[in-house]
């Protein structure tokens, strides 16, 4: 799995001039969402929540949802079993089956896509097939832009 350097595009040696702009994405999903540590100014950015507030960029809705908590926080979260619930709604049988096999680069790609009207019908019954990281982060991307106009900001090197 890429570390947080490669995610984040830090330059490999020390530089003072380096910055992490919009913040810090601190870890992919293999639905495509990204969960990202806000830099100083979220509102420049474009991102919901205060500086330093864990922020996720959801695919079934093609923005950032504003978590209300910090990394500390968003981590005890996690471990806690957060994310049964925060997932409920992006879950179909047999899922764990199919992201087992995945490893550390690689994504589901849907059709029809997660954000679609049918997906959120039943996403039981869209195509799923595992894809390159980088494909399905540029793919979410693209939709934002074309959907909306809006552009999410880096989503993350894979």
């Amino acid at each position: 799995m890429p570390g947080l350097a490669v995610i984040n595009a830090m330059p490999p040696a020390f530089d003072p001039g380096w910055a992490s702009g919009a913040g810090l994405v601190v870890a992919h999903d293999v639905l495509s969402g990204v969960f990202a540590l806000n830099g100083g100014n979220p509102r420049e950015a474009g991102r919901p929540g205060e500086p330093g507030e864990i922020v996720y960029f959801a695919p079934d809705a093609l923005g950032w949802e504003a978590l209300g908590a910090g990394h500390s926080a968003w981590l005890s979260w996690i471990i806690s079993g957060g994310l049964q619930e925060f997932y409920e709604g992006l879950r179909w049988d047999g899922w764990r089956d199919e992201v087992s096999v995945l490893n550390g680069r690689q994504g589901l790609s849907f059709f029809p896509p997660l954000w679609s009207a049918e997906a959120r019908q039943d996403l039981s019954t869209t195509s799923r097939r595992a894809v390159p990281m980088a494909e399905v982060l540029s793919l979410s991307r693209t939709s934002c832009l074309q959907v909306d106009g809006a552009d999410p900001g880096s989503l993350g090197a894979a």
